[in-house]
């Protein structure tokens, strides 16, 4: 019965186009489109006078960090091109995973200037050591040796976030020029295909990127309690799921053929809408959240020999020092 059921054509074809998209809504599509839409809109605004704020009222070595750690609705905005216009979704998805490689750069440079810079850091936190078990790489290694806090240490802590920044960039171009060419497809998963290299390689630099901002965040969590360090790092992981992690799983289901067709898209088109639909949500709801969170004055970090119990800085114990 299986080789007797019909298909409907429009289940293989390439996603629909935009005016195709418009003329098909019902009253149902109509309103959630609009409201969506309307999401995507607001959160822009929100970040562009959250920006003008930043600009009038954070110190300039805060500026840049501050500006594109805010920018979730950059995703939301490109999720939202990518609900309108389904053949374009590779290149939204694309901008969008770009953007979250700086942001991962970005939030380990705000943790270091809300200590006051590399030099600070270094003169309060280099009697200390850096606790390199944690994850996304190492959390399950508790035996790995401390390290102790120096400018080589310090640069190749910014040297791991920075290189998927540069890399996330050089792989996307490259898999435009590919795709192109026809040899880039998101759903080919053969092994002479480009996507099953690409994809993996830059999921290992993911991880290897991620790994310095934990090891900063879980070093001064305690001493940049007061300016809400802990929640900020929630959003930036939340981001980090939802974008990631979460419209990767919705992908691997559509090219599986989980998600059902529902002509004109495709099981795959249809997985992409669904991931754009939540996500433009998602972000909206994020950029409200680290609206409240960012814009905001904070007092100057108190000087290393006046650090009272709730601004010193994480010191793991050392097994050594201990013996």
């Amino acid at each position: 019965m299986d080789g007797n059921r019909t298909i409907d054509p429009s289940c293989r074809d390439r996603p629909p186009v935009a005016i195709d998209i418009i003329s098909q809504l019902d009253i149902f599509g109509i309103i959630l489109y609009s409201v969506l839409t309307f999401m995507a809109v607001v959160s822009m605004l929100v970040y562009i006078e959250e920006c003008w704020y930043i600009y009038r009222k954070v110190p300039s070595h805060k500026k840049s960090a501050i500006i594109w750690v805010n920018g979730g609705s950059v995703i939301a905005t490109m999720s939202c091109l990518g609900m309108w216009i389904p053949r374009a979704t590779m290149f939204t998805d694309m901008t969008s995973a770009c953007y979250f490689a700086i942001v991962v750069f970005k939030f380990l440079v705000l943790m270091i200037e809300e200590v006051g810079g590399d030099e600070a850091f270094l003169r309060r936190a280099g009697k200390n050591k850096l606790r390199i078990s944690t994850g996304p790489c190492c959390c399950c290694c508790p035996c790995l040796p401390h390290v102790n806090i120096t400018r080589r240490s310090l640069f190749l802590l910014k040297l791991g976030s920075f290189q998927f920044a540069v890399l996330k960039i050089a792989f996307t171009i490259l898999s435009i020029i590919l795709w192109t060419n026809g040899n880039f497809d998101i759903a080919d998963m053969a092994i002479t295909g480009a996507a099953i290299w690409i994809n993996p390689g830059v999921g290992v630099l993911t991880i290897i990127a991620l790994w310095p901002v934990a090891i900063m965040f879980m070093h001064l969590r305690i001493t940049l309690r007061s300016l809400k360090i802990i929640p900020k790092y929630a959003m930036y992981q939340l981001v980090l799921v939802l974008s990631q992690l979460q419209s990767a799983i919705i992908n691997i289901l559509a090219m599986n053929g989980t998600i059902a067709c529902t002509p004109p898209y495709s099981s795959q088109a249809r997985g992409y809408l669904m991931s754009q639909q939540l996500l433009i949500l998602e972000m909206f709801i994020i950029t409200l959240v680290t609206r409240l969170l960012y814009r905001r004055q904070y007092d100057p970090l108190p000087d290393d020999e006046n650090d009272d119990e709730h601004t010193k800085m994480v010191i793991p114990a050392d097994k050594s020092d201990i013996a």
